[in-house]
């Protein structure tokens, strides 16, 4: 259950337009809402007190917006390196979800331009919901897990179904991508997908509880797949598995030991053409 939510605010109004979306379900509107504005160091106290200034005003602002009942929100403005700020906070607060903009960079690029994004998705261990900057926030009625047969994947399941049930007219796309060496690309969007082990138990699932659903069986590398998927069927929001990236090598350059490697939620992360909620 989401009951913390910390929204991490930079002005540009994305995060509070997908929070308010999301307080549209039932689901989350116990939830209490932290609002973080960072302020980074600045090299004199005046221009320290001007961007501080700044600062609230956005954080104001951006209260303002939100659709939440104030007495379950707390504003807070804070001095120092966003990106570990950020991580601070939700562990502080024991947050349930971080709400982040991002600008979808790839993971060398965003290692170069000091992404504050890619470095809370690899270091924090909360789940995370980004929202890429060319992106529309809609209203969620198509929500997308993918699937595969881990404790996570059953997790990712238990969260989509959890949010569709609550929504009308809602719909619940489950989608299993079976890796190919090869690096064939397949979709099967018919009927027939429902025999896919995984999918099948999923269906199950929704089934007992009259959801609206629809199989998606894929093969391929699956990046590109469950994008490909989420794009052709117009999903609001896709719920993706992320392990627990903790870097092995320096917090300056957390992603360095992954880089020559695949990640899967990197790959959605950059590409996807909709909200992206990574579940740890």
């Amino acid at each position: 259950m989401i009951n913390k939510i910390l929204v991490a605010v930079a002005g540009r109004g994305l995060c509070e337009q997908m929070l308010n979306m999301l307080m549209d379900i039932p689901y989350f509107q116990q939830a209490s809402v932290t609002v973080l504005h960072v302020v980074p160091s600045q090299p004199t106290a005046e221009a320290m007190s001007a961007k501080l200034e700044a600062g609230g005003k956005i954080l104001a602002e951006s209260v303002q917006f939100l659709k939440v009942d104030p007495s379950k929100v707390n504003p807070r403005l804070k001095q120092g390196e966003p990106k570990d700020i950020v991580c601070q906070v939700a562990d502080e607060e024991e947050s349930d979800l971080i709400i982040m903009g991002s600008r979808g960079l790839g993971r060398l690029q965003a290692i170069l331009e000091n992404s504050v994004s890619q470095y809370v998705f690899q270091l924090t261990s909360h789940p995370m919901l980004l929202v890429k900057d060319d992106i529309y926030v809609k209203k969620i009625r198509t929500v997308m897990v993918a699937l595969d047969q881990s404790d996570s994947g059953k997790e990712n399941l238990k969260l989509g179904i959890s949010l569709v049930n609550q929504v009308p007219g809602g719909q619940l796309i489950l989608s299993h991508v079976r890796k190919d060496a090869s690096g064939k690309s397949s979709q099967d969007y018919t009927a027939d997908a429902e025999k896919d082990p995984v999918l099948a138990e999923a269906a199950a699932e929704a089934k007992k509880l009259g959801i609206k659903y629809r199989c998606v069986a894929a093969s391929g590398k699956p990046g590109p797949e469950i994008c490909k998927i989420s794009q052709d069927l117009n999903v609001d929001l896709l719920i993706l598995g992320s392990p627990d990236r903790r870097p092995s090598i320096a917090k300056t350059l957390v992603d360095l030991d992954r880089l020559l490697g695949n990640s899967l939620s990197d790959y959605v992360r950059v590409y996807a053409n909709c909200p992206v909620l990574l579940v740890r």
